[in-house]
């Protein structure tokens, strides 16, 4: 695939089917963003998130099946982080992305458009599920 001014980009799709996954569900958004700036224990997580012990620990286990964040074992306690430098890099370019939107168009039809069909996790059946309904194996 190539872009106007730019080199051709090759993209792997069900990278970016889990990456999408991950993202949509506000609580992983939040968990992402915490891991971006440094590795923590879930339990420190839960805290700093306002968040149940059971919710952070399901949704980094749908983040890791995703592939998104890795474990490292300190002592009997397991901590999380990015699983890639380069994720990091693109989490900040995400964030600070200026998107369009239709003027013409009013808040609620703005997030009813955007809004994703599925907020299933690869890590729970080895599918990424798109909005097409298409299914990409991951």
């Amino acid at each position: 695939m190539s872009h106007a001014g730019g080199p051709a980009v090759a993209v792997n799709a069900a990278a970016l089917a889990r990456v999408g996954t991950a993202l949509a569900d506000e609580n992983r958004r939040r968990l992402l963003l915490a891991l971006l700036e440094a590795p923590a224990y879930p339990s420190d997580l839960a805290e700093t998130l306002g968040m149940t012990r059971g919710n952070v620990s399901n949704h980094l286990s749908c983040l890791r099946g995703c592939g998104l964040v890795r474990t490292v074992s300190v002592g009997r306690r397991v901590r999380y982080e990015l699983a890639d430098p380069k994720l990091a890099h693109a989490l900040a370019d995400l964030a600070a992305l200026v998107l369009l939107v239709d003027p013409a168009g009013t808040e609620d039809t703005a997030d009813q458009v955007c809004a994703p069909d599925d907020y299933s996790c690869p890590a729970d059946e080895g599918t990424a599920t798109i909005t097409s309904g298409e299914a990409l194996h991951g």
